[in-house]
């Protein structure tokens, strides 16, 4: 992994005055994110995933080449590079049993990159490691006994009692399942401080191209590798640094649409089928979510959309297309969202984090023109919508 690469390692310094977060309340106190060194620059993907899968059909090419524009990502990263595929060449062999060889490869990966983003996270919250109490491990990346959460507690250095949990295959609403969390562990345990860490790698999806599974171009186009961590905890003390309050949370799920994501694990990997109504069912169910997390922003019912800060999980443009369309949303309430996916892709559980962090700039930036209270969203298999309720403790 590439030191370079780390970000929100430094003191949010700047910010003099901040408004008080509530008592017993779960605060986001510090964050930090980590990518692997291969970087794909999205006009270079078409050609070099061709390449690497021996494919040559123009049909593929084509479609591949329109699905690159039209997810307006630019930048990824990936841990899969031309070393492993040298190293293991099966895994561009259409039928091959290679989920051994997979496991291999992302256990270590999504560990090494947790364990960046865990460090800039630390290193950001200012105090010593021993103090983290509970650490909750998000992941759709690694299938292990024990789990990425121990290995990485040692990585760290963290205590042995400190309390794991462990949260597996949650697909791209697992980092906002995460918060939700380690929101109640903050809240019910005084004094407790929570590291929360998602690290994902598309090493188990990666598939030489076929035209019986359009969805497998799908992932090429749009899904990139990283990891994120923040800090949780409520009653923050003086030499900490609260930037958002997790103020409420809710997840529902859609009764009759478990088969509009589906995933399984097989001896080739995972294999994803995506339905074509996703966008669609999560437009007809938004609006009555989002107003029963707006129901709880201190009893201000003339509160509309516009007058919120939002952070979503950008699943894909469609998607967020539909809800803005949906809610009549101002064309920057979903900036933060459309700038991580033009960024790094669709990172599954890792991608709100950045949202989140994009959000906080924001917020800095806009000062007396900030909003206090905002939505942070994800939606995944389930189809589950995932729900906070936040609120901006920075201000001018």
């Amino acid at each position: 992994m590439s030191n370079s690469r780390m970000n929100g390692v430094e003191k949010l310094s700047s910010i003099s005055t901040r408004r008080v977060a509530n008592p017993g309340k779960a605060t986001l106190l510090a964050l930090g994110k980590a990518f692997p060194s291969q970087v794909v620059p999205q006009e270079n993907l078409v050609e070099g995933f061709l390449r690497d899968t021996k494919c040559e059909d123009a049909f593929i090419k084509e479609k591949l080449e329109h699905l690159c524009k039209t997810t307006t990502v630019k930048t990824r990263y990936t841990v899969l590079s031309r070393e492993i595929l040298d190293k293991y060449p099966e895994l561009t062999t259409e039928g091959s049993p290679t989920i051994k060889q997979r496991l291999e490869i992302a256990n270590e990966a999504v560990v090494e990159m947790a364990l960046e983003a865990s460090l800039g996270c630390i290193k950001e919250w200012g105090r010593p490691v021993e103090d983290i109490t509970h650490i909750v491990y998000v992941s759709s990346s690694e299938i292990r006994l024990p789990g990425g959460d121990l290995y990485l507690s040692a990585k760290l250095g963290l205590r042995n009692d400190v309390n794991r949990v462990m949260l597996y295959f949650l697909g791209c609403y697992g980092g906002v399942t995460g918060l939700r969390v380690a929101k109640d562990i903050a809240e019910n345990n005084p004094g407790s401080r929570v590291l929360l860490t998602t690290s994902e790698t598309t090493i188990l999806g990666f598939r030489p191209p076929n035209k019986a599974r359009p969805y497998d171009l799908v992932g090429a186009a749009l899904f990139g590798d990283g990891a994120a961590a923040v800090i949780i905890g409520a009653d923050p003390r003086e030499c900490e640094a609260p930037f958002m309050e997790l103020h409420y949370a809710v997840q529902q799920f859609l009764p009759g649409t478990q088969n509009v994501i589906d995933g399984r694990l097989t001896e080739e990997g995972i294999n994803f089928k995506l339905g074509r109504d996703l966008p669609q069912k999560i437009e007809e169910n938004i609006e009555e979510f989002c107003k029963k997390l707006m129901g709880k922003a201190g009893g201000d019912e003339s509160m509309e959309f516009n007058d919120m800060f939002w952070a979503v999980h950008p699943g894909g443009p469609a998607i967020l297309n539909r809800l803005e369309t949906k809610l009549k949303l101002e064309k920057e309430k979903l900036e933060s969202s459309r700038r991580a996916l033009v960024d790094y892709g669709n990172v599954s559980s890792n991608t709100i984090l950045y949202v989140m962090e994009y959000m906080r700039e924001e917020l800095k930036k806009k000062g007396d023109e900030a909003q206090e209270w905002g939505l942070g969203l994800a939606f995944g298999p389930g189809i589950t919508f995932e729900g906070l309720l936040i609120r901006s403790l920075t201000s001018p």
